[in-house]
């Protein structure tokens, strides 16, 4: 999940507690094995052999919303630029690739080129899909549902900084939600923050930080974005989505955000 993950069950029962946590946790743990790229013997890896591969209906709704993220955005999401990974490590201690090493790496990202028909995808060879882009938000609304079902209590489910909660806590108007590097803490009730930027995953290159998110177009990170976009709505996986096109704009980011009209904190 990229980062450290946290479930707040407010329930008079340690017992209890215990329960729905591990329930979060074993969802995070089934979504982690079934669609890391960094694995070897799971789904992403077969549909990586090159051949025709008939996947589950929770796999084709996923590969269906990157579709529509992919239409929608005019190419600017896109789960094929994954494999740019291959020459940036935003770890903290990455150096900058070559041009022409990202250059030569480009024709491999496109998702018009993966045949996909609902059902069966097919990726030519060389290239990749890569669901890093939305997976943990996926994961934030699933572990919450399972939670919701186990329980009456109020549950807040975060991980790696992405986060939904079922209710308000007991005894309290809201959550409150803190953004790292914000000025301020932010209030929640019910629903999601999703926040992208470049607190934790970046290379720092001629006194500048590179942001890890890459435009698809280029191969490059996303010059003029702000640190980092947090946005708000109902469910995690919308609102992951939407913060990262807003980083995708780069200096549009603000405008892009208004023009959708959904609740937004915006950090330079």
């Amino acid at each position: 999940m990229a980062g450290p993950c946290e479930v707040l069950v407010q329930c008079d029962s340690e017992a209890e507690a215990r329960k729905v946590s591990r329930i979060a946790a074993e969802e995070a743990w089934r979504l982690e094995i079934k669609y890391s790229r960094y694995r070897d013997d799971n789904l992403i890896h077969r549909i990586h052999q090159n051949q025709a591969v008939e996947v589950d209906e929770e796999t084709a709704r996923l590969l269906d919303f990157a579709d529509q993220a992919y239409q929608l955005s005019e190419g600017d999401f896109d789960i094929t630029s994954g494999i740019l990974r291959k020459l940036w490590d935003f770890s903290g201690t990455g150096k900058v690739p070559s041009r022409n090493a990202v250059k030569a790496l480009l024709p491999l990202v496109d998702w018009r080129k993966i045949s996909w028909d609902g059902k069966t995808i097919q990726v030519p060879p060389g290239m990749q899909v890569d669901l890093g882009g939305f997976g943990k938000e996926y994961a934030v609304d699933c572990a919450l549902a399972l939670c919701s079902e186990a329980t009456k209590a109020p549950v807040l489910v975060n991980f790696g900084g992405d986060l939904a909660a079922n209710q308000k806590p007991r005894a309290r108007p809201h959550w409150s939600i803190g953004i790292q590097n914000a000025p301020a803490n932010f209030t929640l009730e019910e629903g999601a923050i999703a926040t992208s930027g470049d607190a934790n995953r970046f290379i720092m290159h001629q006194g500048k930080k590179l942001s890890h998110i890459l435009n698809p177009r280029t191969g490059w990170p996303v010059s003029q974005a702000p640190t980092s976009v947090s946005v708000g709505m109902p469910r995690c996986l919308q609102a992951g989505l939407l913060s990262t096109l807003a980083i995708l704009q780069g200096k549009g980011a603000a405008e892009f955000l208004e023009t959708q009209g959904v609740t937004h904190w915006i950090q330079k």
